[in-house]
């Protein structure tokens, strides 16, 4: 079971006198710099020139190389995506480190599988909100927050937990819950649930399901509203209150059929498949397999998705957001 900090140690108060320095300014680092600004911290970014860079400046921030933010600071938040986050932290972070800084992360991935191996004389953090970058956002401005997972990897200076907390509190999680957890926990589990449901199983049985009706004549479009566009209105309830709540508002048909049926998705193979996928997660074989399409230029996965793009469910899609947009 989760462990939940209880709400007097989450505290803003650790981390209002350190300078925080958020390094990448994509989806999670903007939102994250603006949450800690808007909470009172002192907060500079580091990113290599470009469109992030250009927009952490129009957003009103003191931006630099990631090099210079990181001799700025006491707090160094890694923003940069999974796949290359090591090359930049071994060219502009490790080099200007100094004692007692704390390395603060969003996603526990290149720790656990070492992709980057900090030394010993900073602090290693983890503070994962449990949402999407515009989400973080959007519940802070409504006085809320999404939860966090919190965890301390290496404790240099005996405080690593507090300014884990502190920040966590800074992004508004500590509106919400923010629970302690581990590198391991935290990453683990989400790779799975993106590749077992999210990104992966979700998608999969909704484009199968899709096909299914079309190879039974009935209309492209008519397949797509029925299997795709109405999963929304589903998600959205079970996301509010589980799947009870689902239940209590589609239709009494519609819950029958679900129950009666849905299960019979899930065979022997399917359980099998999801143990494979988490045993790849956790042997560290999913990690090197996507570092390793990375560093060969990412050509299979960029044709991957482009068959996505141009697959005959995503065409159908296109024309069917345009028919009731119209």
């Amino acid at each position: 079971m989760l462990n939940k900090y209880p709400q007097e140690k989450i505290d803003i108060k650790n981390i209002l006198d350190k300078k925080i320095a958020v390094l990448g300014y994509g989806s999670q680092g903007r939102v994250q710099a603006l949450n800690l600004r808007d909470s009172g911290c002192s907060v500079i970014v580091g990113n290599r020139s470009g469109k992030s860079f250009d927009n952490a400046k129009a957003d009103g921030f003191d931006v630099m190389p990631v090099s210079d933010a990181v001799s700025k600071a006491d707090i160094l938040c890694l923003f940069f995506p999974d796949e290359s986050a090591a090359e930049i932290y071994k060219k502009d972070v490790d080099p200007f480190l100094k004692k007692g800084q704390c390395l603060l992360f969003a996603h526990g991935f290149n720790i656990l599988y070492k992709f980057i191996q900090p030394p010993k004389f900073v602090d290693v953090v983890l503070a994962a909100p449990k949402g999407v970058g515009p989400q973080v956002r959007k519940l802070f401005l409504e006085g809320y927050g999404v939860p966090s997972l919190v965890s301390v990897a290496q404790d240099f200076s005996g405080s690593a937990e507090k300014i884990a907390l502190g920040y966590a509190a800074g992004i508004g999680s500590g509106r919400s819950a923010v629970f302690e957890s581990s590198f391991k926990d935290e990453t683990e589990t989400d790779l799975f649930g993106e590749q077992a449901v999210i990104c992966g199983g979700v998608p999969a049985i909704i484009e199968e399901a899709y096909l299914t009706l079309v190879r039974a004549g009935y209309p492209k479009e008519l397949a797509f509203s029925e299997c795709a566009h109405e999963a929304k209105l589903v998600v959205d309830l079970i996301y509010e209150g589980g799947f009870s709540k689902m239940h209590d508002f589609v239709s009494k048909t519609a819950s029958y059929g679900g129950i009666t049926r849905g299960k019979r998705l899930v065979s022997d193979e399917t359980r099998k498949e999801m143990e494979k996928i988490l045993n790849e997660v956790r042997s560290g074989e999913f990690a090197c397999e996507w570092m390793s399409e990375k560093r060969s230029g990412a050509i299979n996965y960029t044709k991957m998705v482009d068959e996505v793009r141009e697959s005959d469910i995503e065409k159908t899609g296109r024309e069917f957001r345009k028919m009731i947009n119209k």
